[in-house]
């Protein structure tokens, strides 16, 4: 029977990184270099996560995909056979580069995966803010001036966020997060991104980083002007406080918040991904119980049983669900 698992971190090395994945989270960062995203839940080509716990400890997601698909996504669609999201954490100590990833008509024409993501905002430094969307008047004639002229991010729409902020980034969606972020994401199982600019840094090589000019400038939705964060209201789900974040074909989010001694079941028969954001969160099923803290995830198979998760203080986690 399946059970709740969770998985190994893949640290990934990049010019923009730091070391606050380890400060906030402890997790073992290798020494000496900036990690600027640890993939927590990959089924992507050389880069699968690997179980932590229980009894298939060491087996890998590829794994459980291969032979227990539909076990493990119940209802959701897989991605061509692959799990069907990638869930990450970012530490941006310098912005990332400007960027757009190619929406799903065009991505195979342009031999790119199509990229929907969300941003949520775990940590934010006084003052920091992420670029979304184009700012009211851009023109895919005056993006492209802006582009030669060097002062494309002139273009973009600034957003300042704060810790529990988040946005969606559907595909064709231009952005990029600012410095001084870390920012949990949740996106489609694709790593295919087209940098517009790089503020004319090397990468970790020592030379510049190849940017995809013309491939950004097909994949820009050039009628996508100043979007704002996502999440309405908070509201009252099953004993918990729930702020829905996204709801898309692709996939939902929702930041959970249990107060003290709290108990919470989610929807059996139906796969979650898990992100603990403050506090500690129990995790009990019929194969045993656990505690995950912060900037821990955990995946609940749709057909691993019915699962209980408890608090023992104040605890907030998002819930993700597949399309």
């Amino acid at each position: 029977m399946l059970y709740p698992f969770t998985f190994e971190p893949i640290f990934k090395e990049r010019v923009w990184g730091g070391r606050m994945i380890e400060r906030l989270y402890g997790k073992p960062l290798p020494p000496r270099k900036l990690i600027g995203e640890s993939w927590e839940l990959s089924d992507r080509p050389g880069d699968i996560s690997v179980i932590a716990n229980g009894p298939w400890a060491g087996r890998t997601l590829r794994w459980l995909m291969e032979h227990h698909e539909r076990e493990l996504l119940g209802g959701a669609r897989s991605l061509g056979g692959r799990f069907p999201l990638l869930v990450k954490i970012l530490d941006a100590r310098e912005k990332l580069s400007l960027q757009v990833h190619p929406p799903a008509a065009l991505a195979a024409a342009l031999r790119g995966e199509p990229k929907t993501e969300m941003w949520y905002v775990a940590e934010a430094d006084p003052g920091a803010e992420i670029y979304a969307g184009l700012r009211p008047g851009v023109t895919r004639a005056s993006f492209e001036a802006g582009i030669r002229a060097g002062d494309a991010v002139d273009c973009f729409h600034r957003v300042p966020v704060r810790r529990g902020d988040a946005m969606f980034l559907p595909s064709g969606r231009v952005h990029a997060l600012g410095a001084g972020l870390v920012v949990f994401e949740i996106q489609q199982n694709s790593d295919t991104t087209y940098r517009v600019s790089d503020w004319n840094r090397v990468g970790l090589d020592g030379k510049p980083r190849d940017l995809h000019i013309a491939e950004s400038l097909q994949s820009i939705d050039f009628a996508d002007f100043e979007p704002g964060l996502c999440g309405g209201g908070e509201g009252a789900d099953g004993g918990t406080t729930a702020r829905e974040l996204v709801r898309d074909p692709l996939f939902s989010a929702v930041l959970r918040s249990l107060p003290g001694e709290a108990l919470w079941r989610p929807d059996a028969g139906v796969m979650h991904i898990l992100a603990v954001v403050s506090g500690r969160l129990g995790v009990e099923s019929a194969a045993g119980s656990s505690w995950l803290n912060p900037g821990q995830f955990c995946l609940i198979p749709a057909a691993g049983g019915e699962v209980s998760l408890g608090s023992r203080g104040a605890t907030s986690f998002l819930q993700a669900r597949a399309g």
